[in-house]
Formats: C-alpha cells, sequence, structure tokens
C-alpha cells in the first residue's frame, strides 16, 4: 500500500489458542479519518502486521500484539499435553516462517485478551484492549489514475445532490421524483463535457481552424485537413474533417466508460454482509442491507450515459451536414438519409433518457440482477448511429465549404435552460418534502441538494467554457481569423467576477463576525480558568480557534448566497446570449458608457479567470499523476465526496463505502462471532462516518454487542445537516438505540467535528461534555511546556479518551455470552 506499508509479506495460517481463565476478549477497532494515515500513527508503534485486507484496504495491528499472540499461544498449547504440543509446534512454525505478513485473523482473534496484554514499541506493557487499525486511504488516493477523476468533479458534486435531500417518510412517490430530477441533471451534465469536446475538436479545429488557410498555415499539423494546404485533399472536404475529429469526444466517452467500469469492478462489486430486512423505522436507510451494493444501478446508468455521449457526438457530426442537404437545391437522396438518421438519434434519446427515468435504487435486499440488454444493448446502438453519421457526413458534397461556427449556440443554450428547469423543478420538490417534516437543523431548509445541484452544473459550464476558450485562443491567438467558441459561453465567464465579488463581499462579513466572536471567546477562556495568571496572548489564541472553528455552521449560508448568485446571473447570461447574439462587449456597444466599462472588464477578467483556471486544473492534474503526495491532497476532496453511492452519475468517482463498510462490517461480525468478546468500534473525523455506517449494517444480535466511539465527528455538523434523510435526528437517535453504546468528544476549537445531539436513550447521552483545549492553559508540571491547540487531532492524547472507552466496554459487559470454545481449523472462518 502506498499509504500504509506492510512490514511483512506472505500468508499467516491460524494457530490454536485456549484463552487464558477469566479473560475479557476485548479490541478496539480504529478507522481514520480524511487525509489518510498510516498504521504506524495510528496504532503508535514503528512495527505493524497486515492481518487481514489486500493493498488497497487492509487491517493492521502492532507486531508485538501478534508476537504476544503466538507466544500465548504456544504456551497454551504446550501446556495441553504431547499431541497438542506437536500440533501447536507445526502451528507456530509455519506462522513464524510468515511473520506479520497476513491473515493472522484466527490467531489475533482468539487472543485479544483484556487489558495489559501487550507491549508498546519500548516494551512496556500497555493498559487497554488490543487495537487494530483499519487503513482506508488507497480507496481514495491510489495509483496515478486518480489524477484523471479531476475531470469528474461535476459528476461527484451532482451525485450528492441526490442523497441531500429533506426527510419525508410516507412520500414514496415524491422521493422518486427528487432521485429522477436529480439523475436527469446527472444525463445533462455529461451531455455537457461531450458536447464541450465537440465544440473544441469539431468547431474549433476541424470546422474553423481547418478551414482557414491562415489558421491552419500556423499549425502545420492540420495542413492534411486544409484545403488550401491540401490543395483539395481527400481530408479537406468539411463532413470528413468533422468525421475525423469526431474520434476526441469518442474516446472521452469511452475513457469515462472505462473508468466507471473498473471502479465498478473494484468497489460496487463488493457484496456487504448478508442479513434480514429489518423493520421500516425511522432510522436511516443506511441500515437496509442493499444500500451498500449499488452494482445494478450503477451498470444501467453507465449503459445509459456512455449512449447519451456517443449520441452527442454523432449528432455534432451530422447536423451540419443535415443543414447543408435539407437546402434549397440539396441532393434528395442524402436529405432523406439525413431526415432518417435524425429520426433514429431522436428514438436513441428517448430510449436514453427512458432508462434514466426508470425506477432507481433497489436497496431492501442485496439485488444481484444486471440489465444486460440495456447495459450492453444502449451503447452498442449508439455506436452503430455514431458510425453511420460519420459515414453520411464523409460523403462528399460538392460546393460545401465550412464557414462561421457550428451551430453550438442553440445546442449549449438549450443544456443550459433544461438545467435551469429541472433545478427549480428539484428546488420545488425539496421544499414541498422539507414543508412536510421540517427540520430546523437542515441546511438551508431543505433545498441543499437543489444548490448544490446548480453548482453542479455552473462548475460544468465554467470547466466547458474555460477548455473552449483556451483552445480558440491557442488556435487564433490574434482572435481575428476564427468566429471562436459559441457566444453563451464568453457570457458564463463573463458571470465570473460578480459572482467572486458578491463571495469576497460575504467573505469580508464573515471576517468581521468572527472577530466579534473572537472578541467575546476571550471572556469565556478567562473565566474556564480562574486562578491562573492570565496570559492575553494565550487566551486570544484560544478564542481566535474558538472562533474560527464556527465559520463552519456558517457553511449553508455561503452556498446560498453561492447558488442564488449563480442563478441570477447565469438567467442573465442566458438572456444576453440569446437576444443580442453578440459577447457581452459587442452587446453594450451601443449603451452607456460605464455599462460598456463594466461588460469589457467582467469579459476580459472573467476570460483571464477562466485561463488561469484551466492552466491550474492541468497543472494540478498532471502534479497528481506523477506526486503522491499530491494525489493524497486530492484524495482529501475525494474522502469527502465520495462517501455516497453512485445514485445519479455513473461516471463519478466511486464510492469508497460500498468497499470500506462490508469490509468493517465482515471484521466485526466475524470476530465477534469467533471470541464472543467486546469490541469498541473507534472512529475519528470521516471514520467516524464510516464507522456508523459499518454499525447499521451489523446483524441486530451483532449490533448490539458493539460499542460506538466517535470523535472529531461530523455526524451531525455536516452530515445530519446536509444529508438529514440519512443523517437526521430521528436516524441519530436510532443508530444510539440499536448499537450497544455510543460515545461522543468533541473540542470547541474543533471546526469539523462537534455534538451529534442524539436524543438519549435509557437516560444515557452520547455527547461527552466538550473537551479541554489545550489540554493546560499555563505551564503546569504535567505540562512543562505550552500545550498545543489540538483542534480536529489528537483526541487520543486526551485523558478523557482512555475513561469514556473503558466506559463503553464496561457497559458491553452484562450480556456480552462468555467465550467460545475454539473451533477445528477447518471450521474456523477467514474474516473480512
Amino acid at each position: 500500500m502506498e499509504r500504509a506499508q506492510e512490514r511483512t509479506a506472505g500468508p499467516r495460517p491460524d494457530a490454536a489458542f485456549t484463552r487464558p481463565a477469566g479473560a475479557e476478549p476485548d479490541l478496539e477497532l480504529l478507522v481514520h479519518g480524511v487525509g489518510g494515515t498510516t498504521p504506524e500513527e495510528m496504532l503508535g508503534d514503528p512495527r505493524t502486521v497486515r492481518i487481514t485486507g489486500d493493498d488497497t484496504a487492509a487491517v493492521f495491528r502492532r507486531a508485538a500484539d501478534v508476537e504476544n499472540v503466538e507466544n500465548a499461544a504456544a504456551g497454551a498449547s504446550t501446556a495441553a499435553g504431547t499431541t497438542g504440543s506437536a500440533r501447536s509446534t507445526a502451528g507456530a512454525a509455519s506462522t513464524a516462517d510468515a511473520v506479520g505478513t497476513s491473515d493472522a485473523v484466527g490467531t489475533a482473534d482468539a487472543a485479544s485478551t483484556g487489558h495489559a496484554v501487550g507491549t508498546d514499541a519500548g516494551g512496556v506493557p500497555r493498559k487497554g484492549p488490543v487495537q487494530e487499525a483499519y487503513v482506508w486511504c488507497n480507496l481514495t488516493s491510489g495509483d496515478g489514475s486518480r489524477a484523471l477523476w479531476l475531470l469528474l468533479l461535476p459528476f461527484m458534486v451532482v451525485n450528492l445532490a441526490h442523497w441531500m435531500r429533506p426527510a419525508a417518510p410516507g412520500r414514496p412517490r415524491a422521493i422518486r421524483l427528487y432521485g429522477l430530477l436529480v439523475r436527469l441533471i446527472a444525463l445533462t451534465l455529461t451531455v455537457l463535457l461531450v458536447a464541450a469536446a465537440c465544440e473544441v475538436a469539431l468547431d474549433l479545429v476541424a470546422w474553423q481552424c481547418a478551414g482557414v488557410a491562415a489558421c491552419a498555415g500556423r499549425h502545420s499539423w492540420l495542413g492534411f485537413l486544409s484545403p488550401t494546404a491540401s490543395d483539395g485533399g481527400w481530408w479537406s472536404l468539411p463532413g470528413r474533417r468533422l468525421a475525423l475529429a469526431a474520434l476526441v469526444p469518442t474516446l472521452l466517452v469511452v475513457l469515462l466508460w472505462y473508468l466507471s467500469h473498473r471502479t465498478w469492478q473494484a468497489y460496487e462489486s463488493h457484496r456487504p454482509m448478508s442479513h434480514g430486512r429489518e423493520p421500516d423505522t425511522d432510522g436511516s436507510a443506511l441500515a437496509r442491507p442493499g444500500f451498500w451494493y449499488g452494482r445494478r444501478l450503477v451498470a444501467r446508468l453507465r449503459g445509459a450515459h456512455t449512449a447519451a455521449g456517443l449520441l452527442t457526438v454523432a449528432a455534432a457530426v451530422a447536423v451540419p451536414a443535415m443543414r447543408f442537404d435539407h437546402r434549397p437545391g440539396g441532393a434528395p437522396a442524402l436529405d432523406t438519409l439525413g431526415r432518417l438518421l435524425a429520426a433514429a438519434l431522436l428514438a436513441g434519446t428517448v430510449a436514453v433518457v427512458s432508462t434514466v427515468c426508470l425506477r432507481g435504487r433497489s436497496e431492501n435486499s442485496l439485488d444481484q440482477r444486471l440489465d444486460r440488454r440495456l447495459v450492453q444493448g444502449l451503447p452498442l446502438g449508439a455506436l452503430g448511429l455514431l458510425l453511420l453519421a460519420v459515414l453520411y457526413a464523409g460523403w462528399s458534397r460538392p460546393g460545401w465549404r465550412s464557414a462561421g461556427r457550428l451551430p453550438g449556440d442553440p445546442a449549449f443554450a438549450g443544456l443550459m435552460l433544461a438545467q435551469g428547469l429541472l433545478v427549480v423543478a428539484l428546488a420545488l420538490v425539496a421544499a414541498a418534502l422539507h414543508r412536510r417534516h421540517p427540520d430546523r437543523r437542515a441546511g438551508m431548509r431543505g433545498l441543499g441538494g437543489p444548490a448544490v445541484a446548480l453548482l453542479a452544473c455552473a462548475l460544468g459550464g465554467v470547466m466547458s467554457g474555460g477548455v473552449a476558450q483556451r483552445i480558440a485562443d491557442w488556435l487564433d491567438g490574434t482572435r481575428a481569423l476564427l468566429d471562436g467558441p459559441p457566444v453563451l459561453l464568453t457570457w458564463q465567464a463573463s458571470a465570473i467576477p460578480p459572482i467572486l465579488a458578491v463571495l469576497l463581499v460575504l467573505i469580508a462579513a464573515l471576517g468581521v463576525r468572527t472577530a466579534r466572536l473572537a472578541r467575546a471567546e476571550r471572556d469565556r477562556v478567562r473565566h474556564e480558568h480562574p486562578g491562573e495568571p492570565e496570559d492575553p496572548s494565550r487566551t486570544r489564541s484560544i478564542a481566535q480557534v474558538r472562533a474560527m472553528a464556527t465559520l463552519t455552521d456558517r457553511v449553508p449560508l455561503v452556498v446560498a448566497v453561492l447558488s442564488a448568485t449563480t442563478l441570477v446571473l447565469g438567467a442573465a447570461a442566458l438572456a444576453g446570449a440569446l437576444a443580442t447574439g453578440e459577447s457581452p462587449d459587442g452587446a453594450t456597444r451601443r449603451t452607456f458608457e460605464a455599462l460598456r466599462a463594466v461588460a469589457e472588464t467582467s469579459q476580459a477578467l472573467g476570460s483571464w479567470l477562466v485561463g488561469v483556471g484551466f492552466l491550474l486544473f492541468v497543472t494540478w492534474g498532471r502534479r497528481a499523476y506523477k506526486d503522491a503526495s499530491a494525489r493524497r491532497t486530492i484524495g482529501i476532496l475525494w474522502d469527502v465526496g465520495t462517501f455516497w453511492p453512485r445514485a445519479a452519475h455513473p461516471f463519478a468517482p466511486p464510492c469508497y463505502a460500498e468497499r470500506a463498510v462490508p469490509d468493517l462490517t465482515w471484521r466485526m461480525a466475524t470476530w465477534t462471532e469467533r471470541t464472543g468478546g467486546r469490541l469498541v468500534l473507534s472512529g475519528h473525523s470521516q471514520g467516524s462516518v464510516l464507522a456508523a455506517a459499518a454499525a447499521w449494517q451489523l446483524a441486530p444480535s451483532v449490533r448490539g454487542r458493539v460499542a460506538l466511539l466517535t470523535y472529531g465527528s461530523p455526524l451531525e455538523r455536516l452530515y445530519g445537516r446536509w444529508f438529514p434523510a440519512h443523517f437526521g435526528p430521528p436516524a441519530l437517535a436510532a443508530l444510539h438505540h440499536d448499537v450497544r453504546s455510543w460515545s461522543n468528544l468533541y473540542r470547541l476549537t474543533d471546526p469539523i467535528g462537534g455534538p451529534v445531539h442524539a436524543a438519549p436513550d435509557a437516560g444515557v447521552d452520547v455527547d461527552h461534555e466538550p473537551l479541554r483545549d489545550p489540554l493546560a492553559y499555563g505551564r503546569t508540571p504535567e505540562h512543562p511546556l505550552p500545550a498545543p491547540i489540538l483542534g480536529h487531532s489528537d483526541y487520543q492524547a486526551d485523558p478523557a479518551f482512555a475513561r469514556v472507552r473503558a466506559r463503553l466496554l464496561s457497559r458491553l459487559a452484562p450480556d456480552v455470552p462468555g467465550p467460545r470454545p475454539d473451533p477445528e481449523p477447518d471450521l474456523r472462518a477467514t474474516g473480512a
């Protein structure tokens, strides 16, 4: 593993082990958060052993713990007698041959015994449960192909919108309509990306630049496409130039299909642990058996989106030829073929939209069916239509010359209008759902999903316009030879400076508010440390960190302002482009001087910002491909954005939880089944979300034997507000009731973690009182040097952590069954 290097390699057989009398088997399963880490850091030991898993995700233990297990197993077997000794010796020898490399699941589980079971790196006995570290960071920041995921950013954002709907029990039709609208918006994003590739390859390169002698002369590689440079060569006909250029967007569609299919096999195909369907309650859908098994839906949507991309390329190739053939005096045979091809393209579009409109996910059971006719038939049919379009466009047409732009303005305007109408409809549905079951903690009063879907569309538009404008500038640096990209893309770029101006004003207002809050926090900090000499600088630092941590709670305001501004300016850009047919500076040429100056400045600045953004995007992607550290930085974005299954867009980066949640569930279920022991599932930051999802997936009989410890957790502060249908108050209260015991730790200085506000169950509250941060205000005998402000990190350094963990283990004690006898070696489970 790139982030979690195992120390040894090779298979490790289970070994027989007799548990010491009276020992209480305890295990703490650690799950890290965003950004990843190493097992050495998680376990606080330079020597670690992978006991189960692969190079992508695995469970590790300290080597000392595994060695203690081996020694205990050898001693117990020797005391058991000659026969047992021989068997133990053979097992120990095979284990020693593969020390620390692999599946020591049976051996390690058999001796997860009580307190003081191991030693740390210095040989000092360590108290507490045996610790295991589940390292999943390579799921989001593995090999260099992860850099390609940057292309999929708008798809990831729109996929988030699917899961951000308000909670609405008893409204299945409205819920299905919400999901349908998001899937349709996702489909328009695929068409937009492919249309942008067509704009660059077919319009700017093959149609405009290759058709202008001066532009083709500046780029010698276009000489064989130029009618002038090639002296009327075979490839110089407009239709054949378009047919050849269609290879670029076609390869893009194939790349998207490949990435989706590859990740589908690696992520969606991991089967969760089967358990019976639980009664429908107000809890979370994450408890349903099929929630983390969306392979059928992803495969079906992948077929539909692949077909949509190929149909977009076919239309971009065929429409210019159709327009030429439909003119008065055109060839009747070609005109008829064009009309038949247009009808076939329309029929393919209807088939794609109908497939997207089919029922969404099936979560109540593990749905292992595949709609093979749709998965294979749609892309193959679209590919056939594309080949027909290429043959049709490549037919010789005397007198056909390329001039001006291809009809891109109506296409991009239609896409933008469709996206706007779909987003408005989605907002109406979301508002109706929220009114039916209002949740005061939900972000933006239930409108978070529509706002995020709108931002996904805006991000797709900016990326598309940025690529088109940069390529146009590269082809025609003087901007005098070519007509350039559609004017709508210029209007969209011109909207960026006003949006940034609004954001700057909002950031300034939040800065003033944070400064006021920091001044108020100073008094609270002083009152929390009575009798200690005051250090004004120390007080200011603590107060400032606390005030900055509250900015997370203002994210809904930022998203609301950004989405509203984007909607208004996007509508204005669409109206301006359709009404004038000119760029902003041309449309305002005969208006007031001030308005013209604003339009010219906004257009120039917007074009410059798009160019800078495009260069940063390419540079970042290149670094991520070559540099593992840069890839891990990008991986933080995927850690947050790809937790949810691909229910809306099949080309989004894959859902790592569809691998991580089954891993955790299998490990907990098999360990508790084998040992009958006590287990604390310990999750930090995003790891606490994975831990909660895994606890929901456990069978009720196992869930009641597992304690949950979360710290620095965004379960309520982020997920509860933005995903209320799945992490809202009823869902978190149900989780508190279902698990045996749950405690949550947080700090006022933590910008991510916070209380979960789950309703007390049997008088027991989940949230611990806020931990002190820093641990000491001034210098003390325990902290002779100034203690750092920890914020979101190092929760285990707080003495309260060990106390809370011990309390959780004690709550598990009464109903935990006694240790089970070790089964025969050939009947043992192998673990997750």
